[in-house]
């Protein structure tokens, strides 16, 4: 199982960016994913994760309103739209992929078995 990731770059705050992880190695349909962020000496934290079965969204408070998660499982690609950046949204992003992962745990880093290998955002003032 492979997990890539892309779509980072350098953009003016208020601009928008949309990432992609595509999957490959078996069926993406019974994955949920998630990506999370890492900036500069922080912890890696979560931003978003799409269920697998009900593809419900779930966002961290910080990107509520702005950010967006989908998925297509025809292409194995799941997509995080990201509006209205701002400088504190720059970081690492990676995403992850699990087909164990239960609701209580979509936030823990250790609830996901495979990890791409990121992209950046950089987002200037």
């Amino acid at each position: 199982v492979q997990l890539q990731a892309s779509g980072g770059g350098l953009v003016q705050a208020g601009f928008s960016l949309r990432l992609s992880c595509t999957l490959s190695g078996r069926n993406f349909s019974r994955d949920t994913v998630a990506w999370f962020r890492q900036a500069p000496g922080m912890d890696r934290n979560f931003v978003a994760a799409i269920f697998r079965g009900t593809m419900r969204p779930y966002y961290a408070d910080s990107v509520k309103g702005r950010f967006t998660i989908s998925r297509d499982n025809a292409r194995g690609t799941v997509y995080l739209q990201m509006n209205n950046l701002s400088p504190e949204d720059t970081a690492f992003y990676y995403c992850a992929a699990s087909t164990s992962v239960i609701l209580s745990k979509l936030q823990s880093q250790s609830a996901y078995a495979y990890w791409g290998q990121g992209t950046q955002v950089t987002v200037s003032s």
